[in-house]
């Protein structure tokens, strides 16, 4: 069973409703859940806290979900700064994207699976990442 790591895009997907991707998020959601543990990390807890007034909001969303939070390590932080590094490095401007590389390198040092819809990104920086995209 592998487990998966869901990126903030697709519970804000599922949390706000969203008209275009909310039953394609839940769907493959379930579907993780199906083929093993399904988990956030800190950043994509940080990310999805500001649709949430209270911590115990977002914890009971996350608990009903079967969601749990496993907490980066050094060498995915570190790998994180170096794939950052090589995007800013190849003309990447946006200075707004490196919580994308914290779960991507996530991922990629745990063996997770990742559950996102910005297959791009994750593909080019984290290639030995199994992606599940749209």
């Amino acid at each position: 069973m592998t487990p998966t790591l869901i990126d903030t895009n697709i519970l804000l997907d599922i949390v706000t409703d969203d008209p275009e991707w909310a039953d394609w998020s839940i769907g493959q959601m379930d579907a993780a859940a199906i083929g093993g543990p399904i988990r956030i990390n800190d950043v994509v807890y940080a990310e999805l806290s500001v649709r949430f007034a209270a911590i115990e909001d977002l914890d009971a969303v996350l608990d009903e979900a079967g969601i749990g939070i496993a907490s980066m390590s050094r060498a995915a932080l570190f790998l994180a700064g170096k794939a950052f590094q090589r995007y800013r490095a190849s003309g990447g401007s946006r200075s707004g994207v490196l919580p994308d590389f914290f779960i991507g390198a996530q991922a990629a040092v745990s063996g997770n699976r990742l559950l996102t819809r910005d297959r791009r990104r994750y593909a080019s920086y984290f290639p030995t990442v199994e992606l599940v995209t749209p």
